[in-house]
């Protein structure tokens, strides 16, 4: 047996649904040759979901399937446009980054392994197509504490530092570079079948869409409007993600239909942000001038990539359908977010008047004080008390949020709304109530200053540690 082959990751069953596919979607491309590989994260939690004992695999193996890409099977680019803030981009494609293969979990979904930061393809527009190590760092960050959030997200396998030295307009530079390995279930975008409607494939539209319902609906396979309930669960998979991100005080910042993924899976996290306050402007992206994907416009941006995508499906699907579908939107994303909401608030059901009023006023409590967000909910978990239901008063007397004494009135009333919803609940219910807030708000939130101290250790003493122990505390919601 070659050495190669005692390597764990390369002994997996590697399925060629992308190959299967043909050549007009994607491009074969070799993966770059790099002057180090130092492993600085391995997520040994993802292994056994590829039925593998994270004890039994080592770094090496990482370095050697993941830094070095010594592989058995071709890597594929795909093509794809775009329209990137509001206008069609025609010369997309993966440009940093290539499917390395794909994997049958144990839970029986296909899953993607795809790579960023791995070398140039055709569709690197000049560009040297690596990935600063800052860049990977934020990337495993966000996946990680989205998925701790409860979003449907991607996840990072691995992250190697690559030893080359970077030029970035918008980093200090020279700035370090790394490769990463992407998990997720697929990486066909929204921009995939745009590429294919702006060359007039027709045919390759329905190819590939038949393609993605084998393998990402296959419930849908043998019901007769396949494609049109199709895009009706499509629709409600990313209203439910965008919800997703905003209970989770998310701004995703490039939300482009190239980083709409066909599966309704939240990935490529550029220069995202998590909110400081509630705050509907609130832009994660510096180019982002005319605050286009604001953190209060995600919800009707997805809605509208939803809108320019039924332009190549239309060539498979009835209009009329699709539109029925579309118009689902709004009350899958309402309803997803209202119960998010309650859930982080402490409660499991409420009739929807009243979980809609308390909302409501919570809303606009954090919207008139701009208290911090995430705090305010961590201090909730922290606080809560059972006595609460005996005196409104002491909600939350020990949080330092001078915000709140503020507007007073306004804080006195969300007391007595909270208080009062507590009563309608049974006394034993009440322990239930702190654990859905300890479980939904958890207190380590990535805001820019905490993301900054960890590389600021890492580019000054190249010290890892604090990006260990914020994982280990996104992971335990500590």
């Amino acid at each position: 047996m070659t050495p190669a082959r005692t390597n764990p990751f390369y002994n997996l069953n590697y399925e060629s649904a992308l190959k299967h596919l043909g050549e007009d979607y994607f491009d074969s491309v070799p993966a770059a040759e790099f002057p180090k590989h130092i492993l600085r994260f391995r997520n040994d939690e993802l292994l056994p979901l590829l039925g593998l004992n994270p004890e039994n695999v080592t770094d090496q193996d990482f370095i050697n399937a993941f830094g070095k890409f010594q592989a058995l099977h071709p890597f594929l680019a795909w093509r794809y446009h775009g329209y990137q803030f509001g206008k069609y981009n025609p010369f997309l494609g993966d440009g940093r980054g290539f499917v390395y293969g794909q994997v049958r979990g144990t839970d029986g979904k296909l899953y993607d392994f795809g790579t960023k930061g791995s070398g140039m393809t055709p569709y690197s527009r000049g560009a040297d197509g690596r990935l600063t190590l800052k860049g990977g760092i934020r990337e495993v960050l966000a996946a990680e504490a989205l998925h701790y959030f409860g979003v449907r997200t991607s996840r990072c396998l691995s992250l190697i530092e690559t030893g080359e030295l970077l030029w970035r307009h918008d980093e200090p530079s020279p700035t370090r570079s790394c490769v990463i390995v992407r998990f997720s279930h697929s990486h066909i975008r929204f921009g995939t079948f745009e590429r294919l409607h702006y060359i007039q494939r027709g045919d390759l539209i329905q190819k590939l869409l038949d393609h993605v319902i084998e393998y990402y609906y296959p419930h849908l396979v043998h019901t007769p409007d396949r494609y049109a309930q199709f895009y009706s669960e499509l629709v409600q998979r990313v209203a439910e993600m965008v919800a997703q991100w905003m209970a989770a005080g998310f701004c995703h910042a490039v939300l482009n239909t190239d980083n709409m993924s066909i599966t309704g899976e939240s990935f490529d996290y550029g220069p995202y942000a998590f909110i400081p306050t509630y705050n509907p402007q609130f832009t994660a992206a510096y180019f982002d001038y005319l605050r286009r994907y604001s953190y209060g416009n995600q919800p009707s941006i997805c809605r509208l990539n939803l809108e320019m995508l039924q332009l190549p499906l239309s060539t498979v699907i009835p209009s009329q359908d699709m539109e029925a579908g579309l118009a689902q939107f709004d009350e899958h994303y309402h309803a997803t977010y209202r119960q998010l909401m309650i859930n982080k608030l402490g409660f499991d059901q409420l009739p929807v008047p009243e979980a809609e009023n308390l909302l409501e006023q919570t809303i606009q409590l954090l919207k008139d004080t701009q208290v911090q967000y995430h705090a305010f909910f961590a201090e909730l978990a922290q606080q809560f008390n059972p006595s609460w239901r005996s005196h409104p008063e002491i909600i939350l007397e020990n949080a330092s949020f001078p915000e709140l004494r503020q507007h007073q009135s306004a804080w006195e009333n969300w007391q007595k709304l909270y208080h009062r919803l507590l009563n309608q609940l049974p006394a034993n219910e009440m322990e239930n109530v702190a654990t859905r807030l300890q479980h939904h708000n958890p207190k380590t939130v990535l805001l820019r200053p905490v993301i900054e101290l960890v590389w600021k250790s890492i580019t000054e003493e190249n010290d890892w540690e604090p990006f260990y122990g914020l994982l280990r505390k996104i992971r335990t919601k500590d």
